[in-house]
């Protein structure tokens, strides 16, 4: 059975992967950049938004962590946090949708 406490620690996991996640897909086109690779030309805008938008999504699920008390309530609504994010990211990217 799972405790409170095993999710407790899950999201402590969670939190730590997802920062750490925000900082590699931040750094990751930076790196490239410098490193000369062909089709990475992202602009400052283009890090302006990445940044917003990864940093804004983490934000929102770390105020909204805050208050709620129940585990499973904070990792399911993380995750649809990260689909959202995911969702726009995509759209961004390739444009999916129109």
């Amino acid at each position: 059975m799972v405790t409170t406490d095993d999710l407790n620690r899950l999201w402590g996991t969670l939190r730590l992967l997802g920062w750490g996640a925000v900082a590699l897909v931040m750094a990751a086109p930076a790196v490239a950049m410098a490193l000369g690779a062909p089709g990475v030309n992202w602009t400052a805008a283009d890090f302006i938004f990445a940044g917003v938008l990864l940093i804004g999504g983490g934000a929102i699920i770390e105020l909204v962590a805050w208050r709620v008390k129940n585990p499973a309530i904070r990792i399911g609504f993380a995750l649809l946090v990260v689909a959202a994010v995911a969702l726009v990211w995509i759209e961004a990217a390739v444009g999916i949708f129109h």
